[in-house]
């Protein structure tokens, strides 16, 4: 079975549920099916069968890797955690900001209720980033 691969150019867009099984192996990568079903186990009602089903939907869907150790199946990803929080920004501000920065930033801090902190610091990136255009 082909498995497409993530390129840098391809921002994944995760499911919810595919972004609880990501975080469990981005943090105990190479993990079994168990591994991943055991550490959700607190937070989701989830069956072995159904977390199984899942990561290897996940594999056709080119977002983990599979490594076979006799009958053991170790998942590894195929994306770093940075691209998939790209994908998933660009998703938010496609839909609601129609994929433009600025209105966006004028929301968070109209809208949001930011502390002098986080304005501060929202003050130091943008400082930065224009630095970094010079």
């Amino acid at each position: 079975m082909a498995r497409p691969k993530q390129t840098s150019s391809s921002k994944p867009e995760l499911t919810e549920a595919e972004w609880a099984i990501m975080k469990v192996v981005w943090e105990s990568q190479p993990c079994a099916a168990g591994t991943v079903q055991e550490a959700l186990e607190k937070s989701k009602d989830w069956a072995y069968s159904t977390v199984k089903t899942t990561m290897d939907r996940m594999v056709i869907k080119g977002l983990l890797e599979i490594t076979k150790i006799r009958n053991l199946q170790l998942f590894s990803p195929r994306i770093s955690e940075d691209d998939a929080k790209k994908g998933e920004f660009r998703k938010m501000l496609k839909r609601a900001f129609d994929g433009a920065l600025t209105p966006m930033m004028q929301f968070l801090i109209e809208q949001e209720g930011l502390s002098k902190d986080e304005l501060s610091q929202l003050r130091q990136f943008a400082d930065k980033a224009q630095q970094k255009k010079k």
